[in-house]
C-alpha cells in the first residue's frame, strides 16, 4: 500500500510467444482449415464474467510482502512475520472464502531472497507456490505480483529504464515458470504502485513512458514461458495505481500477442486524511455532514462515482476489466465517533465499484480476520463489504 490521492521492447520474444499460443491451439485440437479464421479458444474466466467470479476480493496484505530490513540478503528463512502478522496457513483462507470473498490479492517482496544476479531461492519459490495452493484449495482465485519490494522499481527515469526493465524480467522469467501450470485461477500482476518514490504528483511524459514499458516488460517475459502462461489473465497496473494517472498515463494497454486476456488495476484511498492518514484530525465522511475540521472539502460521494465512472468509460466498456487491487479506510483509536462514518463509506464505496463494473479487493493486514485461526475480528465491516458488493 503506497500513498495516493488514487514498443515492445522484446519484439523477438513477442514472435516466440505467437508460437506458444499456436502450439496451445494445436494441442487443444483447436485446428482451424486454411483460409479460415482462428478459433478463439473457451475460457471459464473471460474479460465479461471476471468481476462476476473475482468479486470481491481482499488482500493477505503485511505477509509474503513483509521485508526485514536486517535480514542479509539472500535470505534463507522466510521473513513473512517481521510485519507482525503469523505466517499464511490454510485457516485464514478457508475464512475468506467462508465469509463471502471470491479472490485473494497476495503482495510478494522478492529481492531479499534473490542473490546478486537477481536469482530467487529455491525455498522461497516454494514457499509463495505453498501459500498460493492454500488458497486455490480454499477455492479462491488469486493474485500474485512483485510488490513495493523496497522500493527498487520506483525510478521511472530514463536513466533506470534499463536496469530496471532487466531485473523486472528477471524476475517474471522465474516466477512465471514455477508457476505455469497452474490454471486460469492464478493471474500474475506485474508490480504494485510504481511511480517515483514519495513523488506524488502528477507524472511526467518520461515518466509514463518509463512505467509504461515496465508493464510492457511483463508482459513480454511471462508470454513466452511455456505452459498456461501463453494464456492467463495479466494485470498491468496504472501510473502509482492513482485512477487519474491511469487514465492519462495508462489508456493504452501494453502490446500482446493473445486479446482479451489483460485487466488493468488501480487502487482507491479517497479522501487520504479519512482513510490511511492516521495523524489526520478528520474522522467523518460524507456530503451529509457538514463541513468543519473533522470532514475534508472532497472525496465525498459524487467524487467516488466520478473517479470509478473514469475508469469504467476508459477501460470496461472497452473491453478491458479493472481490479481495484487495494482499497480502504481504517479506524483511528483517537476518535471512537469515525464507525458509522467507515461504515458509510465502506458500503458507498463498495457499492459503487461494484456497480461499475469494478473488482473491489479490500487491503487488510489482520483487522478483518484473526490471521491464525480465521475468526472474525470486525464483523460490522466485513458484512459491509460483502453485502455492499453484491
Amino acid at each position: 500500500m503506497g500513498i495516493l490521492a488514487n514498443r515492445s521492447i522484446f519484439a523477438q520474444d513477442a514472435r516466440r510467444v505467437a508460437g506458444v499460443v499456436l502450439l496451445t491451439l494445436l494441442a487443444g485440437s483447436v485446428v482451424a482449415k486454411a483460409g479460415s479464421p482462428t478459433p478463439t479458444p473457451a475460457y471459464s474466466l473471460t474479460s465479461a464474467n471476471l468481476a462476476q467470479q473475482m468479486s470481491p476480493g481482499i488482500n493477505l496484505g503485511n505477509t509474503l510482502e513483509a521485508i526485514d530490513e536486517k535480514a542479509k540478503a539472500p535470505s534463507a528463512v522466510s521473513q513473512e512475520t517481521s510485519w507482525h502478522n503469523p505466517a499464511a496457513n490454510q485457516a485464514i483462507f478457508d475464512a475468506y472464502k467462508a465469509a463471502g470473498f471470491k479472490s485473494v490479492r497476495i503482495p510478494v517482496a522478492w529481492s531479499q531472497y534473490a542473490d546478486a544476479e537477481d536469482n530467487i531461492s529455491p525455498f522461497w519459490m516454494a514457499r509463495v507456490k505453498q501459500v498460493v495452493d492454500e488458497a486455490r484449495k480454499s477455492g479462491l482465485y488469486v493474485i500474485i505480483n512483485i510488490h513495493w519490494d523496497n522500493g527498487w522499481m520506483n525510478h521511472t527515469t530514463y536513466a533506470q529504464q534499463a536496469a530496471i526493465n532487466a531485473k523486472l524480467a528477471k524476475f517474471w522469467s522465474q516466477i512465471a515458470v514455477a508457476f505455469k501450470d497452474y490454471d486460469e485461477h492464478l493471474l500474475f500482476a506485474g508490480s504494485n504502485e510504481v511511480a517515483m518514490e514519495n513523488v506524488y504528483s502528477a507524472p511526467t511524459a518520461e515518466n509514463c513512458a518509463v512505467q509504461k514499458s515496465f508493464n510492457q516488460t511483463f508482459v513480454n517475459t511471462v508470454r513466452p514461458t511455456g505452459g498456461n502462461n501463453a494464456t492467463r489473465f495479466l494485470v498491468v497496473q496504472g501510473y502509482l495505481t492513482n485512477i487519474d494517472f491511469t487514465v492519462s498515463c495508462n489508456a493504452q494497454l501494453p502490446a500482446d500477442t493473445i486479446p482479451n486476456r489483460m485487466a488493468m488495476e488501480a487502487h482507491y484511498y479517497d479522501p487520504y486524511n479519512f482513510t490511511i492518514n492516521d495523524k489526520s484530525p478528520v474522522w467523518q465522511w460524507g456530503q451529509s455532514v457538514p463541513a468543519s475540521a473533522s470532514k475534508d472539502n472532497w472525496g465525498d460521494e459524487s467524487w467516488v462515482d466520478s473517479k470509478f465512472q473514469l475508469l469504467q468509460t476508459t477501460f470496461l466498456d472497452k473491453g478491458v476489466p479493472v481490479i481495484v487491487g487495494e482499497y480502504g479506510a481504517y479506524l483511528k483509536p483517537a476518535y471512537p465517533g469515525m464507525n458509522p462514518y467507515r461504515q458509510t463509506w465502506i458500503q458507498y464505496v463498495t457499492k459503487s465499484m461494484a456497480g461499475h463494473g469494478l473488482v473491489p479487493m479490500w487491503w487488510d493486514t489482520g483487522e478483518l480476520f484473526d490471521r491464525t485461526t480465521g475468526a472474525v475480528k470486525t464483523a460490522d465491516a466485513l458484512h459491509s463489504i460483502i453485502n455492499s458488493a453484491k
